[in-house]
Formats: C-alpha cells, sequence, structure tokens
C-alpha cells in the first residue's frame, strides 16, 4: 500500500483563522469563548460559544462567486479554510483536477424565520412545500448538504469523485481518514478532506441544551469548558471548519512538496448503544482507537501523544480515559493527553478536522498545547492531560480521536513526516 502525505492545510476557529494564527493562541492557551454574539440568545439557559470572529466573510464568497448574503455560517468557514489548505499545498490547476472531495458536515438547520410564519399551519410540511414551489422564498430555507462540496467542485475542477460525510462529531476526523485509505488503495492520488459545522443558531443551541450536555456557566465563558477536570459541567459550543491536502508520498516528494506529516493509521467504529450516550464501557472508542493501531502496524508503546475528543461532559471523559487506558496499557500514564475544546469549544462535524491540523503542528512545532481550565482532579481521570501550559514534545507519533452522537468514532494517528 502506499504511504500518505499531509502537504496542505487550512483551519478557521473560534481561536484564529488561519493556520498559524490557530496554532499560536492554541499554544499560548487563549480560550475563544465568549457571549453569543450571532443571535440573540438572552433568553436560552446557555448563552456562550466559541464563535469565530476574525474571518473576513465578504472576501470569501467574493473569491468562490457565491452570493455575499449566505445565512448558514459553516458554509464560508468551509471556504475559507480549504482556501487556505488548497494554497499551502501548492497544487497546480492539473493536480486539482484528478484531486478527490472528502468532506464533513452536521446537521442541516432550518432556518427559523423561514418558518414562524407557518408554525400554525395544520398541515406545516404541505403549506411549506407550496410556498417553496410557488417561489415565496428568495433563498433557501435550508442549505443543501452537498453546498459546499459542489461550490469548492466547481471553484478548483475536483472531478476524482465527491464523498459527505455526516457522522456527526467523527466526521471530521472519518473524511480525512476515508481519503487516506483511497490514497493509499490507489483509487486516487490527491484528496481534499475536510469539514465545517457552525451550531450557533437557535434551532442548535436549543437543541443541545435540551440534551443536557452544555455547560451553562455564562458569567465565565473562559473557563466553562473544562475537559477531564473534576468540576466540570458541560461542554460549550463553538463553530469552524478544517480541510488538509492528501496526496501518496511518492507524487509528493517527486514534485517537491512540503511535507507536513504523514498519516499512518486510521480507525473507525460504532457505539450501537444510545444516540447520546456513549456506551459505559467504552467499548466504541476502544474498537477505534485499536483499529487505527492495528492500521498503522505500531505498537502502543510507539504512541507519543494522543490529542484528546476531551468535551467536558461529565461521562465523555471519564469513557475516554478509560479506553485509552485498555487500548495504550502502560502507556496511557506516560504520554500527554491533551483536550483543543478547553479553547474553541465543540465544533461538532468540524472538531475532528481542526484537531487533526493541531496534531499535526504538534509534530511540527514540537510542542504539545495544554488542556486550559483543569482546577480539580478527578480520580477517574487521572493522565497527563498537560494543565497549566504548552510543553516541548520530542515525539514521533500522535493519535488523534473523535467520538461522536450516535456512538461514531474514528482514530487518527499521525507522524512526523521522515
Amino acid at each position: 500500500m502506499k504511504r500518505v502525505a499531509i502537504t496542505g492545510m487550512g483551519v478557521v476557529s473560534p481561536i484564529g483563522s488561519g493556520v498559524d494564527r490557530f496554532w499560536a493562541n492554541l499554544a499560548a492557551g487563549r480560550s475563544g469563548i465568549g457571549a453569543i454574539t450571532l443571535f440573540d440568545a438572552s433568553t436560552f439557559p446557555v448563552r456562550i460559544g466559541g464563535e469565530v470572529d476574525d474571518l473576513d466573510i465578504d472576501s470569501v464568497v467574493e473569491y468562490f462567486g457565491v452570493a455575499a448574503d449566505q445565512r448558514d455560517r459553516k458554509i464560508p468557514l468551509a471556504l475559507a479554510a480549504a482556501a487556505e489548505a488548497v494554497a499551502d499545498s501548492k497544487l497546480s490547476d492539473a493536480d486539482l483536477h484528478a484531486a478527490s472531495l472528502q468532506f464533513g458536515v452536521g446537521l442541516e438547520a432550518l432556518f427559523m424565520e423561514d418558518l414562524t410564519p407557518y408554525a400554525q399551519s395544520d398541515d406545516i410540511g404541505f403549506d411549506l412545500a407550496r410556498a417553496v414551489a410557488n417561489g415565496r422564498f428568495d433563498r433557501d430555507c435550508q442549505s443543501p448538504a452537498d453546498r459546499i462540496s459542489d461550490i469548492l467542485g466547481r471553484r478548483y475542477g475536483l472531478s476524482g469523485g465527491r464523498w459527505i460525510n455526516c457522522s456527526a462529531c467523527a466526521a471530521g476526523a472519518q473524511v480525512i481518514g476515508e481519503a487516506f485509505d483511497m490514497i493509499r488503495g490507489g483509487d486516487c492520488e490527491v484528496a481534499l478532506a475536510g469539514a465545517s459545522d457552525s451550531m450557533l443558531n437557535p434551532l442548535g443551541l436549543g437543541g443541545f441544551s435540551l440534551l443536557r450536555v452544555l455547560s451553562n456557566e455564562n458569567d465565565a465563558p473562559q473557563s466553562a469548558c473544562r475537559p477531564f477536570s473534576g468540576d466540570r459541567k458541560g461542554t460549550v459550543l463553538g463553530e469552524g471548519a478544517g480541510f488538509v491536502v492528501l496526496e501518496s508520498m511518492d507524487r509528493a516528494r517527486a514534485r517537491g512538496a512540503d511535507i507536513r506529516a504523514e498519516l499512518l493509521g486510521y480507525g473507525s467504529s460504532m457505539d450501537a448503544y444510545r444516540v447520546s450516550d456513549p456506551s459505559p464501557t467504552g467499548r466504541g472508542a476502544v474498537l477505534s482507537m485499536t483499529a487505527a493501531l492495528t492500521d498503522s502496524g505500531l505498537e502502543p508503546e510507539q504512541i507519543d501523544c494522543i490529542s484528546a475528543h476531551g468535551t467536558g461532559t461529565p461521562q465523555n471523559d471519564i469513557v475516554e480515559t478509560a479506553a485509552i487506558r485498555e487500548v495504550l496499557e502502560s502507556r496511557a500514564e506516560q504520554i500527554p493527553v491533551h483536550a483543543v475544546k478547553s479553547m474553541t469549544g465543540h465544533m461538532i462535524a468540524a472538531s475532528g478536522a481542526v484537531e487533526a491540523v493541531a496534531a499535526v503542528m504538534t509534530l511540527t512545532r514540537r510542542r504539545v498545547p495544554a488542556t486550559i481550565n483543569l482546577r480539580q482532579e478527578d480520580i477517574e481521570c487521572g493522565l497527563d492531560y498537560v494543565p497549566g501550559a504548552a510543553r516541548e514534545f520530542g515525539g514521533a507519533t500522535v493519535m488523534s480521536n473523535s467520538f461522536g452522537f450516535g456512538g461514531q468514532n474514528a482514530t487518527l494517528i499521525l507522524g512526523r513526516a521522515s
């Protein structure tokens, strides 16, 4: 099988748009969580989130030739991250023409302002469909799942096949893993893979509030997300996008590409348990990590760092810790385990892709980001979660976990370029 290189990366996140700014703030331990400003959240029980506030959306939509009045936040977020990854890779137009596209996306939220006039209808579905058919909406009341892939495909002439993944919080990691498998197996030579999401809208915030997984510490937003801390209360919603360009190693070397890192292994699994809770045994997480290890040909003692899913919810952090211990055995106690979400919040579908970029930066910049807001020890979460500040890192591998709603799990193993 072919070896697979990462030759381009792009990020949009609550702690910075652009890989360099994202990494600088991640390494510095800066939180991107604050009061929600994208809509009036004053009547919601949760009023905090991780917003992207440094992206010139008008420039993004102008570059891609799409309408400037796009209401779906994840569209410009995705386009900006993808454009950075493509530019970073220095691929030619001919290279891009043959590239495949793997894109991960979350739930397609309806725009509530469009539906409000029909709320009292006896048959809202019929009346809304009739309104759409009669042209009463000058904009979509829901963004199609394939809109972003269509825009990217047309802008870059991507003709190597397109796939869309909707596996919730695992989507970002899964699309990178699936693109990895395609290149390794010879189905394509180049792939653009990434994910985008924004649940910072009334429907998204309301839905997650009902699940009771969110921290409601509205008066202290920057410390509200505390993965692995004994006093953690829940996660915080964020938004963002991450993309990588993958190539076969031989091809990347032949064209003199700047190889950021190598993808070594990929594993995926399903808990087959509950929609909103992980299996308390951690079986899905164990299967995912074990599959990635087997796929990479590495032994547990060869894993040097873990980028944890680390949501900050009471149960998830315990389950992930137990799974890491089961898979890595004594190695689990010897290596750093850090949680990006302590600073960005949970970017849902985008999280795995953004965290994969963070894993690459950990390898290239030789530093492990901290898990901020670790205030109390939890005896059930007793690993080295890099409290306080980032630290020097001399390891050669990072395992990155993404464990999603519905029990959907994905694990990537990345290695230092050699």
